[in-house]
């Protein structure tokens, strides 16, 4: 059987190392279960056709670095449309010829975030809808066609959905729930840097667009707003450095306003450019500290990021707000999920006080639970 993993989103951004790394995950998760497993990537193409080629070949780059040169097919759409067809496509990697010969065998298709459309996605044999994203996903399936008319199975990050205190909008899909996956054996425990300051930080994006409405209103769901209340945590704790890797251009006042109140900025494309940067930049912290889109929490969709189950993975404590996660993990998970500035410093000064235990808890709990294998083994039903 081929198992085909359909992701969008991967090669467009070259600088997101931390975006890349997400489908990087279920690749070698798949490697390690010895599937026989290929990375279809849509590229649309742009009104430039040189920045399209140092996308393509920074991808086809990142991969041979990961060991996965012949397990790709990059689709290339000139022009750019909502329709995937694949006789319009150009095929980079694994040639066109090859890969109708795996579509005309058993095959399964993890179609990531709706990447893959008709009528391309009609080709698969088995189609598994992997929702990486339940507040946004729920909410537009509820005014638009996102692929619930052409899969199989439909797997969510919303681990609350059934529980009766999820806001989520009703679906009347069979939802099943995994876990965000994170390869536990290229992300390793690193030992925590020497420093007099140790480092909360995360990664993100300051602003955001996306669109979910609630009780007639749209929502702010910028990591800006989610912040606000948290702003005041470098006073609280100084004994912790803090810092933000978000892309703000060097004239935006937002670069101020943050460092009067002690936060340090680091520039995502710079420190977490490549999947290899990103890790590095994980295991320079001490831990993360981040606010969640604040419909995850009111919602409590049990949404639970990647990136957190990275963090994990290298032996750090995660330091976030309550979605509904709490109730599926483990009662010692590596995580403190926290409400206010108050709770979130408390927590800051437990992670600094007893580090050692607590990186060995994260690392137990990414093994136990966010494995990729492990996760992809329940959804593959091996």
């Amino acid at each position: 059987m081929t198992v085909f993993l359909g992701c969008g989103f991967a090669a467009k951004y070259r600088e997101g190392g931390g975006n890349f790394s997400v489908p990087l995950q279920w690749m070698l998760g798949l490697r390690r279960l010895h599937q026989n497993a290929i990375w279809l990537e849509l590229l649309p193409a742009t009104a430039n056709r040189a920045a399209d080629e140092t996308c393509i070949h920074n991808f086809q780059y990142q991969l041979r670095a990961h060991g996965l040169a012949g397990r790709y097919c990059l689709l290339y759409q000139e022009p750019a449309s909502q329709e995937h067809n694949l006789e319009s496509m150009r095929c980079i990697g694994i040639s066109k010829r090859i890969l109708r010969e795996h579509l005309a065998g058993p095959n399964v298709l993890l179609n990531l975030a709706y990447s893959l459309h008709p009528p391309f996605l009609l080709q698969f044999e088995r189609r598994i809808f992997c929702d990486l994203d339940p507040s946004e996903i729920f909410y537009w399936m509820t005014q638009l066609e996102m692929g619930q008319s052409y899969h199989h199975e439909f797997w969510t990050l919303g681990l609350n959905i059934y529980d009766p205190d999820c806001r989520m909008p009703k679906s009347k899909l069979r939802w099943q729930t995994f876990y965000p996956l994170v390869d536990t054996e290229l992300l390793r425990p690193q030992p925590r840097r020497r420093s007099a300051h140790p480092k909360f930080t995360t990664i993100g994006q300051w602003y955001w667009g996306g669109g979910v409405e609630v009780n007639g209103e749209f929502p702010d769901l910028s990591k800006k707003h989610a912040f606000a209340p948290y702003l005041d945590l470098p006073a609280r704790v100084p004994a912790a450095r803090w810092e933000l890797a978000m892309n703000l251009a060097s004239d935006d006042p937002e670069r101020a306003r943050l460092s009067s109140l002690g936060w340090e900025l680091a520039s995502p494309h710079k420190v977490a450019r490549t999947p290899a940067r990103y890790r590095r930049y994980l295991a320079s912290a001490s831990g993360e500290f981040t606010a969640i889109k604040g419909v995850d929490v009111s919602w409590k969709t049990g949404w639970v990021s990647d990136r957190a189950a990275a963090f994990l993975a290298c032996g750090r404590p995660v330091i976030t707000e309550e979605t509904g996660a709490a109730k599926y993990l483990p009662p010692e998970s590596g995580f403190f999920f926290i409400d206010s500035a108050e709770t979130a410093a408390e927590a800051a000064r437990r992670v600094l006080a007893d580090w050692p235990r607590l990186s060995r808890v994260a690392r137990d709990c990414a093994v136990e639970v966010f494995d990729a294998a492990k996760n992809l083994r329940k959804i593959l039903a091996l």
